[in-house]
């Protein structure tokens, strides 16, 4: 591991918050989860419980392993607990303090797998030895569009089980076999959210998007003229996607070839001497490159 690597990691917070709250919902969220299930069929209980907890429990195990498929897993699983226990609280007769609990403990959790700390940390994991990986923001489209495959992956991963469970064989048996499969498919188009990162390496900066470039591009670092927030008219290669956030600019000596997506089967190669990115913590990257000696201002 790299010295920058190790220095950034030690002063920084890490996971550790959605590692601490993630293991105090089920006891949050259990008195009223059980309110909820207790009138329904054995069957239905025991599949629905059982498959709490397994989610629970490989979430747990995959924010234990610093990658940025656990990230995936991370905020794919997380805000389900948030509509499981508004479900509950909802479906349960329970007291009034049960469904605050449970709701809150979903939310933090959830709050804390979105985090940009969170995201940092898992997307660095995944580093080879001397470089700093830094997320980027989601993109306009990917925020209108990220909620509506996350939808459609725990729908298609639940609705099979529990219908099978509640005596619905051929609706079951339908939604279980349609249903893994669009889970399967939504959950890598999410994943593709957790692989988009501006990396630090020994040689300069490589930014790396596959929703907006072709390939990753490499600035290298002597060529690097000025690293720094974007201004409003600024004229750069706009990679930003209109992500919301401050936006920064990288600008090198030497124009850059970067092939940019134009829908799903267009690319434009084009010629670059600036590119606007927006990272999830801005203020995080420009420490990094000064402390790596990129021009920054």
């Amino acid at each position: 591991m790299g010295k920058s690597h190790a220095v950034s990691s030690a002063r920084e917070p890490g996971p550790w918050a959605f590692r601490i709250t993630w293991v105090l919902v089920p006891f949050a969220a259990t008195p009223v989860l059980s309110a909820a299930l207790g009138p329904t069929s054995d069957a239905f209980r025991v599949t629905a419980t059982v498959g709490l907890w397994v989610g629970w429990a490989v979430t747990l195990l995959a924010a234990l392993v610093e990658r940025t498929v656990s990230l995936t897993i991370l905020r794919a699983v997380a805000p389900g607990a948030i509509v499981a226990t508004i479900w509950a609280s909802a479906a349960a007769n329970a007291s009034a303090w049960k469904p605050v609990v449970g709701v809150a403990a979903a939310v933090l959790s959830t709050a804390c797998a979105l985090s940009p700390l969170t995201g940092d940390a898992f997307v660095n994991g995944s580093a080879y030895g001397p470089e700093r990986r830094m997320a980027l923001r989601p993109t306009i489209a990917a925020l209108v569009l990220a909620p509506l495959a996350w939808v459609a992956a725990i729908a298609g991963a639940a609705s099979g089980p529990l219908l099978l469970a509640a005596g619905q064989l051929v609706a079951g048996i339908v939604c279980l076999v349609v249903g893994v499969a669009l889970a399967v498919l939504m959950v890598r188009a999410l994943h593709g959210l957790s692989r988009r990162w501006l990396v630090f390496v020994p040689a300069g900066v490589v930014l790396h998007d596959p929703l907006t470039m072709s390939d990753a591009v490499l600035f290298p670092r002597r060529a690097v003229t000025q690293l720094g927030p974007a201004q409003a008219t600024d004229d750069g290669l706009d990679l930003t996607g209109g992500a919301p956030g401050l936006a920064l600019r990288i600008e090198v000596d030497v124009p850059q070839s970067v092939g940019v997506r134009r829908g799903r089967n267009r690319t434009d190669n084009l010629e670059a001497a600036a590119l606007l990115f927006t990272p999830t913590r801005p203020g995080a990257v420009l420490e990094e490159a000064e402390r790596r000696r990129i021009a920054v201002g």
